[in-house]
């Protein structure tokens, strides 16, 4: 089972392929979407907020091909692509490259493989390659351990809290909306709209209330973020 929430959209035609590829990653935890042709894959990569996505290069309407390139190119879209396609030629694989995809996988392949390239394109995407320790002013998080502390005095946070830190700490100093922090949390099941505040209201009390300098800045209708004194503003 993944540790994240994970929303995946697949774009594949084969509707056999589609619903065992769709069976496995949803038994991994990933929330899955699906496709069966180019414009429906294009509407729906445009419109919605997925965290990689899995496109087949031979498609009914629009090619895999076209969609990634104007998914990149017109729509600024920078979610991750992993092109699946049983098409092995070199030229095909540096044309989805070209066209700005992140990896590919050629059929036949195995789950458990498709699985971690997924994982990984996530990572990085979220910016967790290679990223033990955060540190924002004298806030640090640790995250092989998940032990928080500031100014030297650790910090206990409940794994929500933990998680929501995560996500602030790894972006700071920019704003992160209130729909990415739901979204990396819950995924489509997002509970009530007082669920976050309150999560965020007991975070703020643990990191900034008995401390002199706050770091975590709300703003209002928009978001939140966690920044230095010196990145304020």
């Amino acid at each position: 089972m993944i540790e994240m929430n994970a929303t995946v959209l697949l774009v594949e035609d084969h509707k056999n392929l589609a619903e065992a590829v769709g069976n496995y990653l949803d038994s991994c935890g990933f929330t899955m979407d699906f496709a069966y042709d180019g414009l429906t894959g294009m509407h729906l990569a445009t419109t919605n907020l997925y965290d990689v996505i899995i496109l087949d290069i031979a498609l009914p309407g629009i090619d895999g091909f076209e969609i990634c390139k104007r998914l990149r190119q017109d729509a600024h879209i920078p979610t991750p692509i992993l092109m699946l396609t049983a098409r092995d030629q070199l030229d095909d694989k540096l044309k989805g490259f070209e066209t700005g995809a992140d990896d590919y996988l050629v059929k036949p392949f195995d789950m458990p493989e498709l699985e971690a390239r997924l994982l990984a394109l996530i990572r990085r995407q979220r910016g967790e390659v290679d990223r033990a320790i955060y540190t924002v002013h004298d806030l640090e998080l640790n995250t092989r351990s998940m032990q928080v502390s500031r100014a030297g005095q650790n910090i206990q946070l409940s794994p929500t809290c933990l998680r929501i830190l995560k996500i602030l700490m790894r972006e700071s100093p920019n704003l992160v909306t209130r729909e990415q922090i739901e979204h990396e949390l819950w995924g489509d099941f997002v509970p009530d709209s007082d669920t976050l505040r309150s999560h965020l209201y007991k975070l703020r009390r643990a990191i900034d209330k008995p401390f002199g300098v706050s770091l975590l800045e709300t703003k209002q209708g928009v978001g939140y973020r966690l920044a230095a004194p010196s990145d304020a503003g």
